[in-house]
């Protein structure tokens, strides 16, 4: 099973905060090899580091030599935006999902197959009810 991380996932995961998520889930990334099966999107790239550059999460270095550390610990594959993802995360309505972030790795998902894990209600909620991408709530 392909696992595409939410952003909040990776940082959790990079920064050791396995309180945050739940025992499935932490078996499931322990029983992946990260090389194949485990991934972040480009967009989470541009979003630890938005988030990081707002104040809104603090980081122990730089956001680029966090995340290059964190890529070279973890061995996590970093997933490019597809161009039928991007159509794709286009099309979803703004009253399903209003964070275009949100869109972008939801379509991404989708597009590669991929389990979305991620703790956000929100993208959760549409998962069930669009029925066509998988996730996994990150707290379970």
């Amino acid at each position: 099973m392909l696992l595409l991380l939410d952003t909040h996932v990776w940082i959790w995961s990079a920064q050791g905060d396995a309180g945050r998520i739940g025992r499935l889930t932490r078996r499931l990334l322990t029983k992946a090899e990260p090389e194949e099966a485990i991934a972040v999107s480009a967009i989470s790239l541009f979003e630890l580091t938005a988030l990081h550059t707002l104040g809104r999460i603090r980081l122990t270095r730089r956001p680029e030599q966090w995340i290059r550390d964190s890529l070279d610990l973890s061995g996590l594959r970093v997933f490019d935006i597809a161009p039928a993802a991007a159509i794709d995360a286009g099309g979803i309505s703004r009253t399903a999902l209003a964070d275009p972030i949100d869109r972008l790795l939801v379509a991404s998902a989708r597009h590669r197959g991929a389990t979305l894990v991620t703790a956000d209600e929100r993208v959760l909620a549409y998962a069930q009810s669009a029925g066509d991408v998988r996730v996994q709530d990150a707290r379970r």
